[in-house]
């Protein structure tokens, strides 16, 4: 599915969000809190706006963004040459249930509107928390139902209206049918933060973002 609506994909998240989407991926950015150099893997990268966002903070940031979409990494990596970002950072293919990373090797992780495309979510937080050295960070951006009236206006905006603008932009109207019906099936906030509790991380907190669109989870592995 990701790699029939590639080509439209960037242009779709601003449009569907108004542009909100970039603020949310430097407020996700802003919570991994890093300070100096350090090395980063972002999960489901896409077209690797998140990692391309975490990367600019700081000329010694390196970072590894990997996605299952072939056609998303290849327009990820056009964007990283445009950017100067090639030296520094680099895609690969992979599965957020089973990485091709080795243990403890990345100081922070993010995956931004990814986690809830996943299978088996407890078996990919279960691999962030491997990956990530002791002490390392990771923060997990998804879409979420607002709470109360708001809830129920959005609730028609993302059944009603996303998916026809969706279909029209993309020529593809089953991928914008899909996304409505995930967000609807992720976990709350409350019961994700349980999630990354059992897989292992401590000091795990999580923030509403423009009045519950979106939400930003974070948790660390213990030192």
């Amino acid at each position: 599915m990701f790699d029939r609506i590639a080509g439209r994909y960037d242009l779709l998240n601003r449009l569907l969000s108004a542009g909100t989407d970039v603020r949310w991926r430097r407020a996700c950015v802003d919570l991994l809190e890093l300070r100096g150099p350090a090395r980063l893997l972002d999960l489901a990268t896409g077209t690797a706006d998140l990692l391309v966002e975490a990367l600019r903070r700081d000329a010694g940031h390196r970072g590894i963004g990997v996605d299952l979409s072939e056609q998303m990494l290849r327009r990820g990596a056009a964007k990283l040459r445009r950017r100067g970002l090639e030296s520094r950072a680099g895609l690969a293919a992979g599965d957020a249930e089973s990485l091709p990373l080795p243990s403890a090797s990345f100081d922070a992780a993010t995956i931004g509107f990814g986690i809830r495309n996943v299978g088996d979510q407890s078996a990919a937080l279960a691999e962030l928390r491997r990956v990530l050295r002791p002490g390392g960070r990771v923060v997990v951006l998804e879409f979420s139902v607002p709470p109360g009236w708001r809830g129920e206006l959005y609730r028609r905006y993302f059944h009603r209206i996303l998916p026809r603008i969706g279909a029209l932009v993309s020529g593809d109207a089953a991928a914008y049918s899909y996304l409505p019906a995930s967000v609807e099936c992720f976990p709350a906030p409350e019961a994700f933060a349980a999630l990354m509790e059992r897989a292992g991380f401590i000091a795990v907190r999580w923030r509403l973002l423009t009045g519950g669109i979106a939400c930003l989870h974070r948790g660390e592995r213990p030192a």
